[in-house]
């Protein structure tokens, strides 16, 4: 849009009123170079005065500042020391020094992750709300809550999948004489609901592995939903509750102090981080498969710059031997692709997912 320059200049050389008349001096506009410096500016504010809207819009110029020149937040929608949170860290750091601002965590649990899933399906698409979802609150909420407020695939712009994570079916010894899972499945066929399994609340990924591992042994038991994996597995350890079948970053550190006992990994191979714990599917539940996964995703609406950037920064990370060497010792492996890839995966995740849900009867309001 061009400048209204006769009202511009008319602007640019009023004068103050003097008394109660206006005054305004003659505008002299010499040609060329003999143009004023301080009448030039004076026309050049006066344009910017003139010109509708141009100085009412103050993300144009927010726009043309470098993405990142502020603290990011990551939202993890769990409490702290689950797997999603240990991961999400792991990832924040190497994105800090990737991008020399603070990517900080900002954990927003309950409700099975919908609470913290929520906030960032909602949050401005400025690039400065990121979201650390996982098959629970990607996946399977979908199938599990009948109302949701956000669409877990079109209210996000997919960056990266992150990695994934076996889960490991670990007990308590003092509470459950079961040394493998084939002796652990008869003694829930003899005592059905007898058993206790904690999870990270309704919806998690621990919640889902267990309903798969039931519809495929036959067995029932009883589901305890804490409000995080960090709470559940402390009354695990402390004996309120009896097994869990979670992620390798909670999982693997009790278990190698003594205090927990495992009895197999949700994967088709053996953990590189723990290969002294057989696979499910080994000890003869055919082909069973049951991994956890976790991806880096912003809100929708995003500019794809700052998507295509983070995607590239995740991806250095991922295979750097630092973030992959950290990520194996929790048990984890890293997964990067590109935002197209990961977009693909959840929405086949989702469809297998609420396959086991209604199968399961797991509707939640």
């Amino acid at each position: 849009m061009g400048c209204p320059t006769s009202f511009a200049l008319r602007l640019a050389t009023a004068r103050p009123r003097t008394g109660g008349r206006k005054r305004y001096a003659r505008a002299q506009v010499p040609n060329g170079a003999g143009m004023t410096a301080s009448l030039s500016r004076r026309i050049t504010l006066a344009c910017l005065l003139a010109t509708p809207g141009l100085v009412s819009r103050p993300h144009l110029a927010r726009a043309q500042r470098a993405w990142p020149d502020r603290p990011v937040r990551i939202v993890v929608p769990f409490t702290p020391g689950g797997s999603s949170d240990i991961l999400a860290r792991a990832l924040a750091a190497e994105l800090q020094t990737e991008f020399a601002q603070p990517f900080v965590i900002e954990n927003r649990g309950g409700a099975g992750g919908t609470i913290g899933t929520e906030v960032a399906a909602h949050a401005a698409p400025d690039g400065y709300t990121l979201f650390f979802g996982h098959i629970g609150t990607l996946a399977v909420n979908p199938a599990l809550y009948r109302k949701l407020s956000f669409d877990t695939v079109e209210s996000f712009a997919p960056i990266t999948l992150v990695a994934v994570v076996p889960n490991v079916m670990v007990l308590n010894p003092r509470r459950v004489a079961a040394g493998s899972i084939a002796e652990l499945i008869a003694l829930a066929k003899q005592r059905p609901r007898s058993l206790t399994y904690g999870t990270g609340g309704n919806g998690s990924a621990a919640h889902i592995a267990m309903a798969a591992f039931n519809l495929a042994t036959g067995t029932v038991m009883e589901h305890v939903p804490y409000r995080g994996t960090a709470p559940m597995m402390n009354d695990l350890i402390g004996g309120t509750i009896d097994l869990t079948f979670t992620g390798g970053p909670p999982a693997l550190p009790p278990v190698r102090a003594g205090m927990l006992r495992a009895l197999g990994v949700s994967s088709l191979k053996r953990l590189p981080a723990a290969r002294d714990i057989p696979t499910i599917a080994e000890q003869g539940v055919a082909d069973f498969e049951a991994t956890q996964w976790y991806g880096l995703l912003a809100t929708a609406g995003t500019p794809t710059d700052i998507v295509d950037r983070l995607n590239a920064a995740s991806a250095r990370a991922l295979r750097g031997e630092t973030l992959r060497t950290r990520l194996e010792a929790e048990g984890a492996e890293a997964a990067p692709g590109t935002p197209e890839e990961f977009r693909g995966f959840i929405l086949a995740e989702r469809t297998r997912w609420a396959d086991v849900v209604r199968r399961a009867e797991l509707r939640l309001e």
